[in-house]
């Protein structure tokens, strides 16, 4: 019997959803729906439909997927990349990890789908065909000459050819046409075909898969998690599966279907998707980002005045519109972004400036998960950083030391067990500790509440990388993982 296996691909950093999406925090973990993710839905949707659960991400975003499955009760294993190498790759190796007739159902972690009932029937569909030795991707039903989306052309199930992104005449001679579908990038096939496949068209990729696998993997004790060694994945070349196998397989078919889908790619993706449930009369749009931990209640409700069509995503501070129309204005704790609903595609030369800055601005918010929970930048000078620390309850930070800087801890809430040198103990609300330049220590959260402290560092340098990991209950052993 096939089993049918949810492969979630999950490394996408989102730069078009700048700066509410960053490279350690993307857009598929942050809670915007409810207070759920984009990526606990699609764990969700997906467990109902599949047997197992394989999540391919970078290493920086185990702890994320793990601590957001736990929350839909769901466990899975995970396939773990130094560094990414494009979709055909990252579906080569997932596939050597499973047996040769195992059915793979690759989605993505960071799109949306409403109508669940009918992307049950398409998986149901794509499954049987590719029990028979198809490989099926899944095609949407246009609803716009959307410019943004790769296109399929297809007659029934066969598909004619597929189209790279359009410019807006031909993506509106694609919708005249009505034999057109968005690509909406996933999959279904049997793992050995896939293999198969990859091995025909594209066999460098395929020998850099099969040579990390065998000599580059490295697999947990209970059969979990694989990871990747850096040297062996950057020797994989990069291409996406499109490129690699879809466009030359001949066992290529398309289920077309309706399925409520958006890519949520840019702010106006994200005004459309919540413009029915959330649209006030004048046409705003408002949402609460929620990426800080806080135990504060204070919620700052945007103040709207003569203000019309507007996306206002907040997080802590107080926002008011003015007599403006069609604007969008995403204010995070260290980032503030201003433009114009329409025009939102362009936030991603935003991003590639940044980038090409190396401004840590792309690569985190001011707060910053880890798995033992978070911690908060407020304030940061030359010489000295003050930090606010969460952990979760049950966890504890590595057992480490620094060679730059000393730190003093002050407990605000809950009660922390401390290791400061060759002494252990605890600490109340208002009780602090000193911990000088070198010093083993640790932080222990033993309780069922969260502790909460505030840190100041003081020294020559205070980055993120000076630490020396003498220990890690979670298997850590880089500076800044």
């Amino acid at each position: 019997m096939n089993r049918v296996v949810n492969c979630i691909l999950c490394g996408g950093a989102g730069t078009r959803l700048w700066p509410l999406s960053r490279q350690k925090m993307p857009k598929q973990f942050i809670p915007l729906f409810q207070g759920r993710s984009l990526f606990q839905d699609t764990v969700r949707r997906n467990a109902a439909v599949c047997d197992e659960i394989m999540v391919i991400s970078n290493v920086d975003m185990l702890h994320l997927a793990k601590q957001q499955m736990e929350k839909e009760s769901q466990q899975g294993r995970f396939l773990l990349e130094p560094i990414g190498r494009n979709t055909a790759p990252a579906l080569g190796l997932g596939a050597m990890l499973l047996s040769p007739d195992d059915i793979v159902v690759v989605t993505t972690s960071d799109h949306v789908i409403v109508n669940t009932v009918a992307f049950e029937q398409a998986v149901e569909e794509a499954v049987q065909l590719a029990k028979e030795g198809s490989i099926v991707t899944f095609g949407i039903q246009p609803t716009h000459p959307e410019t943004g989306f790769g296109y399929i052309e297809h007659q029934g199930q066969d598909v004619v050819q597929f189209k790279e992104k359009p410019d807006a005449e031909t993506a509106q001679a694609y919708l005249d046409a009505g034999n057109f579908l968005w690509n909406s990038g996933m999959f279904c096939f049997k793992a050995s075909v896939f293999l198969e496949e990859l091995a025909a068209f594209a066999p460098e990729m395929y020998a850099g898969c099969v040579e990390a696998m065998k000599q580059g993997a490295t697999h947990s004790s209970d059969g979990t998690q694989t990871t990747i060694d850096l040297g062996f994945m950057k020797a994989i070349p990069a291409l996406s599966v499109d490129y690699a196998v879809m466009e030359h397989s001949q066992k290529i078919k398309v289920i077309p279907c309706d399925l409520g889908w958006s890519d949520l790619g840019s702010y106006d993706a994200l005004y459309e998707e919540f413009s029915d449930s959330l649209q006030d009369v004048d046409g705003n749009v408002c949402l609460k980002e929620d990426i800080t931990p806080s135990s504060s209640e204070q919620a700052y409700e945007p103040l709207l005045e003569a203000a019309k069509g507007n996306l206002v995503v907040s997080s802590e501070r107080q926002i008011a519109l003015v007599g403006v129309e069609d604007l969008l204005v995403v204010d995070t704790p260290d980032a503030l972004l201003i433009g114009k609903r329409g025009a939102s595609q362009k936030v991603s030369t935003v991003a590639k400036a940044l980038k090409q800055q190396q401004s840590p601005l792309m690569q985190t918010h001011t707060t910053t998960y880890r798995p033992w929970g978070a911690f908060q930048n407020l304030l940061e000078q030359p010489g000295y950083k003050v930090k606010r620390i969460i952990v979760n309850p049950g966890q504890k930070l590595s057992l480490q030391r620094h060679q730059h800087r000393a730190e003093h801890w002050t407990v605000v809430e809950g009660d922390a067990w401390v290791r400061n040198g060759d002494s252990e103990f605890l600490l109340g609300v208002s009780e602090s500790t000193f911990i000088p330049q070198g010093a083993i220590h640790r932080l222990e959260n033993r309780t069922e509440h969260a502790v909460v402290l505030i840190e100041v560092q003081t020294g020559s340098y205070t980055g993120e990388d000076d630490i020396e990991r003498l220990e890690d209950i979670y298997g850590r052993t880089g500076t800044n993982l």
